[in-house]
């Protein structure tokens, strides 16, 4: 789970997501308030984006609170399409582990 809008710490996760994925782990993140907002936060010095296409590309999967993205009045995109609680909650309850960013 990401709530930060931090740009190191969101492409940190990003990056322990992708090295998870390619470990064969089901990975799943989803992101919840400010968290909503990674795919405005690239910087010269961290790409989040490209951390997003990596982590979808070695299999994982992301996941974006609608009501986070509606305060914003922000849509889902293809990396980050809207979700819920619900969603959420089946990902916690499914889970082994939950990391948060």
């Amino acid at each position: 789970m990401i709530y930060s809008n931090d740009p190191e710490t969101v492409w940190n996760a990003f990056r322990l997501g992708v090295f998870s994925s390619r470990r064969e782990d089901i990975v799943k993140i989803f992101l919840l308030a400010k968290g909503v907002e990674s795919e405005s936060l690239d910087t010269e010095r961290f790409h989040i984006i490209k951390g997003m296409r990596a982590f979808i590309d070695a299999g994982g999967e992301i996941l974006a609170s609608g009501t986070c993205l509606k305060i914003r009045q922000s849509e889902g995109s293809p990396l980050c399409p809207i979700s819920t609680m619900e969603d959420l909650y089946q990902l916690i309850s499914d889970s082994d582990k939950v990391v948060t960013f």
